[in-house]
């Protein structure tokens, strides 16, 4: 039994209970108001920081990663989005990159077969089960925030009627909340299932998982199953949002535990690895061109340090290093001769 993930389920399990017996003895206002407050302060204060530190950090050299020939000669034809030397070629492939994963589409992976043999097999199961997971979760994201909008827009509508397009069921079947859980349900089984990505996963690896699993789950549990009031969900949402919180009665406790795994995934958004979602966009291996044979790189975010260059070092310890026979630069200037005295002429008796 692997206890990474096993630790990482007991502590969801915990916010589980925590969320679900809090609020039947009586702290609704802890896990209905103070807990979702605090949790969008950290993830404010924590992703801002977050992206100022990697922009202060200093990028000394131009390390994109180049995967097609580079423009060189003129009768070589260049790869203008593998290897952009131009800012419209980075924006395109920044674009591929963090709409349609490009990197992840072409992904391969390596296995020993038939003995020493090698073999590379293309994943593509993984880029679909990423391109789904974030898709559908962006999905949900923005269809929830008809809860804290008064009207809602007619565009959040329609988004809402097109996930709904099959109509299975009262109420509509909506397939962003099925996608999702099915796509975080394949993401853990992978983690568990590989080898060798059981042996590079750890406990915070499984914990955003579970979180996500379980906002999935109470999300739909809450839809189709034990139904809760929407109008009273609403108005406490609607007071969040306008900073006049109130607790409406008749509220659920399953719809406390999906507050709570949600607050506990936004305040643990900014330390953890699903920072991936900003840093990207600050990544020097990808938002960077390689235009290096033509333009000299100079870090704009370099802070004036004080250096001591070989010319002030030679001239520094110049005659010191001549002495023991290390070369230098510039040669010893040769020392002026003394002039000889004269000898004064013998007196004559």
């Amino acid at each position: 039994m692997n206890v990474n993930y096993m630790s990482s389920l007991i502590a969801v399990v915990v916010l589980f209970l925590l969320a679900y017996v809090g609020q039947a003895i009586g702290l609704q206002v802890l896990f209905g108001i103070i807990i979702p407050y605090l949790a969008i302060i950290t993830f404010i204060v924590g992703f801002i920081y977050r992206v100022v530190d990697w922009g202060r950090s200093p990028v000394p050299f131009r390390i994109p990663t180049t995967c097609g020939q580079q423009k060189t000669l003129p009768w070589i034809k260049p790869n203008h989005i593998d290897n952009p030397t131009t800012t419209a070629g980075v924006i395109v492939r920044m674009a591929l990159e963090i709409l349609l994963f490009r990197s992840l589409f072409r992904n391969t992976t390596m296995a020993s077969k038939k003995g020493d043999k090698l073999t590379y097999e293309w994943e593509i199961f993984l880029w679909l089960g990423a391109l789904a997971f974030h898709y559908a979760f962006a999905t949900v994201l923005v269809r929830h925030l008809r809860f804290f909008l008064e009207p809602v827009p007619v565009w959040l509508q329609w988004l809402d009627k097109l996930d709904a397009f099959l109509q299975l069921g009262l109420p509509g079947l909506l397939l962003s909340g099925v996608v999702l859980l099915a796509a975080v349900t394949f993401l853990f089984l992978r983690r568990i299932l590989y080898p060798h990505m059981k042996y590079i996963s750890l406990a915070s690896d499984y914990f955003p998982l579970f979180l996500i699993f379980g906002i999935a789950a109470t999300g739909i549990l809450m839809r189709y199953f034990t139904k809760v009031d929407i109008v009273n969900i609403k108005e406490l949402t609607m007071g969040l949002a306008t900073f006049h919180p109130t607790i409406p009665d008749g509220i659920g406790g399953l719809f406390y535990v999906h507050l709570l795994f949600v607050s506990v995934l936004l305040a643990y958004f900014p330390f953890s690895k699903l920072m991936h979602s900003g840093g990207i966009f600050l990544s020097p291996t990808r938002n960077l061109t390689t235009n290096v044979r033509e333009f000299r790189h100079i870090n704009p975010w370099n802070y004036p340090v004080k250096v001591h260059t070989y010319e002030e070092y030679e001239d520094e310890f110049r005659e010191k290093m001549a002495e023991v026979g290390i070369p230098v630069v510039k040669a010893l200037s040769p020392e002026p001769a003394e002039p000889e005295e004269s000898e004064a002429p013998e007196e004559k008796e």
